[in-house]
């Protein structure tokens, strides 16, 4: 017989290995974007602009189902709350089979809503759980090690994408200049839909995990006990009362906006600096590796080495060097990467080495958060869900910015963005009160 020891070590064991592979659907999923936007920008003829709206569709969400998403889990639980946030993924990667055969945005953007919608409820649920199913001074590693999962199959997915959809991508586009208008329509319809196949094998896979999740022995959470260094009850009665809380979400709000225009826009920035697409369609997947770069140097220095607060000052800094490195470099000044032996401007290497910058950001503020928010956890939560949406504002800003001045000069509005997070990260995580009491 197993002891209650080894019994709870198997189960947390399991627990997150389940999170971990919920972690690696969101990524999944989620870095796919990287890849539909300059393939939807062919195949539906937009602008950078439009083009964009595949991120603020998805990105939305987060703000208008987070605190639905609350609601959700009080009546569901966290665990069955999963399984549903699985099935509303399921259906949104449905909806691309019809936008596909009538190669319509509009019904690719609810796709990529509803898609959104269910992963603001598995968020919801699932961040909680990183945070509160071992120590509060190791939530960062556990963060790092859901990162790895994340990023790794963001590495992965926009490449397996890319080869159904943009495989030829570069002689596709060059012929289609040459064509007449009925056989360009004709093309772009059997583009659009190359993406029927890969989108069916997820919603399938995605179905199939939900079934598992609500048989797997996943544990119920309940809300976080108040840890206050002083021991005295939180008469609070409002989450707004939680300075660190709402700072930490503005400061999430613009993390994630910084982290969707890296890895979302730099597939489209690389084609405007004339990079051909069998190059380009590799970028995002640049971008995650060095975000799985920053996640294992977080495992292995937090806590033991630095702290929460001083791994975002270090982030939001580097965030700055690496922007303003990217501006600031010749476009036609390229390195020749070793290994690959690959000519990479050097623009799109300091864009690229924006992921990690960004990796330990997320990681860092969510502990930091949500401590001893007590009975007020789950919305802390939600709130903090709802700040993804800074993956959809932020992301259409760049792209209104690239279109009247140029992508390349869009990226220095990643600099106030870097400036906030560093405010957090030096000041904002330790404030209690918004006024002193007495």
């Amino acid at each position: 017989m197993n002891s209650p020891t080894a019994t709870n070590k198997n189960g947390y064991i399991l627990s997150i290995s389940i999170i971990g592979a919920l972690f690696f659907i969101f990524g999944f999923v989620t870095w796919l974007n990287g890849i539909l936007i300059p393939y939807l920008q062919i195949s539906c003829e937009l602008t950078n602009f439009q083009a964009v709206f595949v991120a603020f569709a998805f990105y939305i969400s987060y703000a208008l189902m987070a605190l639905p998403s609350s609601w959700i889990l009080v009546k569901t639980g966290f665990k069955s709350g999963i399984m549903l946030g699985l099935i509303i993924m399921a259906v949104g990667t449905l909806i691309f089979v019809p936008a596909a055969l009538l190669r319509t945005f509009p019904i690719f953007l609810i796709g990529l809503f509803v898609m959104g919608t269910g992963l603001a409820i598995l968020q919801t649920a699932v961040n909680p759980y990183i945070t509160i199913l071992g120590r509060r001074e190791t939530a960062a590693v556990r963060f790092s090690i859901m990162g790895i999962c994340n990023n790794l199959a963001g590495a992965i997915g926009p490449l397996i994408l890319a080869y159904y959809i943009l495989n030829d991508g570069d002689a596709f586009v060059a012929n289609l200049k040459s064509m007449e208008q009925s056989a360009q329509t004709i093309a772009l319809d059997g583009l659009a839909r190359r993406v029927i196949g890969p989108y069916i094998v997820m919603t399938l896979i995605l179905l199939a995990l939900g079934i598992f999740v609500k048989f797997s022995p996943l544990p119920e959470i309940d809300e976080e006990k108040d840890e206050a260094a002083d021991h005295k009850p939180d008469t609070r009665t409002s989450i707004f009362q939680y300075p660190h809380l709402i700072l930490g979400v503005v400061a999430l709000f613009f993390y994630v906006g910084a982290e969707v225009i890296a890895g979302n826009t730099i597939v489209g920035y690389g084609l405007s600096l004339g990079v051909p697409i069998d190059s380009a369609k590799s970028y995002t997947t640049m971008v995650m590796i060095t975000m799985l770069i920053g996640y294992v140097l977080g495992i292995l220095l937090i806590p033991k080495v630095v702290s929460y607060h001083t791994v975002l000052i270090v982030s939001a800094v580097l965030g700055m060097v690496f922007t303003i490195s990217a501006m600031m470099v010749p476009v036609s000044l390229t390195i020749t990467l070793p290994l690959v032996n690959i000519q990479l401007p050097f623009t799109i290497l300091f864009i690229a080495l924006l992921g990690l910058s960004n990796s330990l950001i997320w990681p860092s503020i969510w502990p930091l958060a949500i401590h001893n928010l007590g009975r007020f956890l789950k919305l802390g939560s939600a709130l903090m869900i709802m700040a993804i949406a800074g993956g959809a504002i932020l992301p259409l800003l760049w792209g209104y910015l690239s279109d009247i001045w140029s992508a390349h000069h869009a990226y220095w509005m990643l600099v106030p963005t870097y400036l906030v997070i560093l405010y957090y990260s030096l000041y904002g995580y330790n404030v209690r009160y918004w006024k002193k009491t007495n």
